[in-house]
């Protein structure tokens, strides 16, 4: 009879983390381990198999042949294995979350904190909805969301609990894109928008005039168009691609005070929705 031949999930685990961080230094830092023994444990699996799963020089990594073939059925695995082990161990952390966020924060900052806690909790089901800070206010109170991160003056007397505080500045394609501007052109979203007020507000404080050149719905279609040069916009400093200038204050443009995200959670909250907001505050607040 053929011996039975088993995969190891934990060296499973760090394969698959790999593969989705494209990183062995990245992985460990995830997985809570070195990158020695992350380095280990691919060899382990390798051999195991007879395999190799990875393609390694100094300066890339990426998956062979056999790695991709591997990659589905591991994940499906690892995802078996931890609804399991969370359906003996936790079955009360389960159920339906909605979270509202506004949507560039919720691209810069929260899909690695998100994935992390159904990473370790499968049973929760995750809802979340992008939209401006404004609009997430009114749906909350009309109970839409067990929780929403939104939007805020830092010196605002609100409900909730400030979770991150970052500056905001003024970027363009180029240094150009303002120089001798009569008219400041404005790259924003919709009303209602906090970066929105905040940009003109700042501008009729000092006096310069200002018009809407590009209105977008969608972070990226903001950045596409300060990329074109159609005008400048206001963002947190973390959220400027590489692409993008940041114009300082010699350019005649006014300063701008930081922003704050705070989270709102809703009366009557369950156990499983508590628990992700304290992960995502944690999290955020370990990330500052």
């Amino acid at each position: 009879m053929p011996s039975t031949r088993n995969l190891d999930l934990d060296l499973l685990r760090s394969f698959v983390t790999i593969a989705e961080l494209g990183s062995f230094t990245a992985a460990g830092e995830r997985l809570g381990r070195t990158q020695s023994t992350v380095s280990l444990q691919v060899k382990r699996l390798e051999d195991s198999l007879g395999r190799r799963v990875f393609d390694r020089t100094p300066r890339s990594l990426e998956l062979t042949d056999d790695g991709r073939q591997l990659l589905g059925p591991a994940r499906q695995l690892l995802r078996l294995n931890d609804a399991t082990m969370a359906q003996l161990l936790e079955p009360d952390i389960a159920g339906r979350v909605r979270l509202g966020v506004p949507e560039d924060f919720a691209t810069a900052h929260l899909p690695a904190v998100l994935s992390a806690f159904t990473s370790a909790h499968p049973l929760v089901e995750l809802e979340v909805t992008c939209d401006l800070t404004l609009n997430l206010m009114k749906q909350f109170h009309a109970g839409a969301f067990d929780f929403v991160l939104v939007k805020r003056e830092p010196a605002a007397r609100l409900e909730g609990v400030r979770v991150w505080r970052e500056p905001l500045v003024w970027v363009a394609r180029d240094r150009d894109a303002v120089e001798g501007m009569a008219i400041i052109p404005l790259v924003v979203s919709p009303e209602p928008c906090v970066y929105r007020k905040r940009a003109t507000d700042a501008l009729e404080a000092i006096g310069r005039e200002w018009r809407v050149s590009y209105t977008s719905t969608s972070l990226a279609g903001s950045i596409s168009a300060v990329a074109e040069g159609l005008g400048i916009a206001v963002l947190p400093r973390e959220m400027v691609p590489p692409h993008l200038t940041v114009i300082a204050g010699d350019s005649n443009l006014p300063p701008l005070y930081d922003t704050e995200i705070a989270l709102i959670e809703a009366p009557g909250l369950s156990e499983t929705a508590h628990r992700l907001a304290q992960h995502v505050v944690a999290a955020l607040e370990q990330g500052k």
